[in-house]
């Protein structure tokens, strides 16, 4: 049995240079590779572009990147809760490419998949349709995007094996299971590592076959974004 486990974040990241582009798994902050985020803010990397939902908040998450100006360039479907993004993005310090977030989950499949491109409606006629070719189907028009072209896809999972077989949990499965093997290579991060054989073949959400190096993350902060509570009801 081939093993994809690498000692530590600082093995995972290696061949990580400047000016790559890398994939980064979560959603706000749910589910997102804390561990490997943290490893790259203290290395001297920079000029990346970043393929994720958003870029966190400010002080966490791809917010990190930003504040040290390792992020050249940013491909998501929203700014979030990230002030910093705002300003740079604003200011014209980062470059941003904001994508309607279905097709940034199927430009991240396509990629997964092989497939170099394909057609979809959303987003025609508006400045997302701007130099790209456009075609009729059953009397509505679709714009073509690409797939993702990524040097390394960067995901957290709950669960895996040191064969690279993952499990997600909950909601923290969002762009991670699309991400995982849409990259060159696919760096895993999680929370528990098991022996292969270990995990229920029937409960695994992406086969090890799409990653090539997984390791068990040292800390998990799970910050929440935005803690929303009911008011207290009085009896």
């Amino acid at each position: 049995m081939i093993t994809k486990k690498v000692n530590g974040v600082q093995e995972a990241i290696e061949g990580i240079n400047s000016g790559m582009t890398i994939m980064f798994g979560g959603f706000g902050l749910c589910g997102i590779p804390e561990n490997t985020i943290a490893a790259l803010v203290n290395t001297s990397i920079s000029d990346l572009t970043c393929i994720s939902n958003n870029a966190g908040v400010d002080d966490f998450g791809l917010g990190l990147l930003l504040q040290k100006k390792q992020i050249k360039k940013m491909i998501s479907s929203y700014v979030g809760e990230n002030a910093e993004f705002e300003r740079q993005m604003l200011s014209g310090e980062l470059e941003v490419e904001l994508t309607p977030q279905g097709t940034l989950a199927e430009r991240c499949r396509a990629a997964q998949a092989g497939i170099p491109a394909f057609f979809t409606p959303a987003g025609y006629g508006t400045e997302v349709a701007e130099g790209k070719e456009a075609r009729e189907f059953n009397g509505k028009m679709h714009i073509m995007e690409e797939a993702f072209k990524a040097d390394f896809s960067i995901v957290k999972a709950w669960k895996g094996d040191e064969a690279g077989n993952l499990i997600f949990k909950g909601t923290a499965r969002n762009f991670n299971a699309c991400m995982a093997g849409a990259g060159k290579i696919t760096i895993a991060e999680v929370e528990e590592l098991v022996p292969v054989g270990t995990l229920d073949p029937n409960q695994i959400h992406i086969p090890g076959i799409m990653v090539q190096r997984i390791f068990q993350g040292e800390k998990f902060e799970k910050r929440i974004e935005q803690r929303t509570v009911r008011a207290k009801l009085d009896n």
